[in-house]
């Protein structure tokens, strides 16, 4: 038999409808806040990666800051070392030098020439001394010229001893003041001031400073 549905079938449709809706909405709603979720967690791994990497580089440019710090350290007891050894180095061309320098010291120094100090300023050297007479002094002047060793005399001051004919020794009669430059001769080496051992030998050319004669000035 038939069946006549006497209920308002607009209105359950109506509400049919309401329920998708709502239930669509909540889908929805549920779908956003998972994604938030999702995206927070996501966002959040980034950040604490990030930070894990920031933490990682600051350690190792604390490591980098330190190895810098030692590399400084070490230039700087490099710069040492090398200002000790340059220091060394002159010492013991200096020390060639000065056996040189004494050498030519005695083999320059005429007659009736007496030195009474030596006294040297960088490359200068000043000599005081004491002559009979001023004919000596060039002498001496002429003799320095022609070292290999030594260059350019300059004569500070010949003054004549005060009231010579009182003098007890003649030889003392003048004083002179002498300044010359050390030189070096071109290819000259360190290695005929030293032994095997690398201590100066002395020349053997070297000849002793003559006694003062016993004669009046010539």
């Amino acid at each position: 038999m038939a069946r006549i549905n006497l209920l308002p079938w607009r209105e359950q449709r109506r509400k049919a409808r309401e329920k998708e809706f709502f239930a669509m909405l909540g889908a929805a709603a549920g779908a956003a806040v998972l994604s938030f979720l999702g995206l927070m967690l996501y966002f959040g791994g980034q950040i604490d990666g990030q930070l894990a990497r920031n933490s990682y580089l600051q350690g190792e440019i604390s490591q980098l800051d330190a190895k810098i710090k030692e590399i400084e350290e070490l230039d700087q007891t490099r710069e040492r070392l090398l200002s000790r050894k340059k220091a060394i180095e002159e010492l013991q061309a200096d020390r060639a030098r000065m056996v040189h320098l004494f050498d030519e010291l005695v083999r320059t120094v005429p007659d009736g020439v007496y030195l009474k100090s030596v006294k040297q300023a960088g490359e200068i050297l000043t000599l005081e001394g004491n002559a009979e007479s001023n004919t000596r002094v060039s002498t001496y002047m002429r003799s320095l010229e022609a070292s290999q060793w030594l260059e350019n005399p300059d004569l500070g001051i010949v003054q004549t001893q005060a009231d010579p004919t009182k003098e007890a020794d003649p030889r003392n009669r003048y004083a002179f003041i002498l300044r010359i430059t050390l030189s070096k001769p071109k290819g000259a080496g360190t290695d005929d001031a030293t032994d095997a051992s690398g201590e100066p030998t002395a020349p053997t050319s070297a000849t002793p400073i003559p006694p003062p004669p016993s004669g009046g000035a010539t």
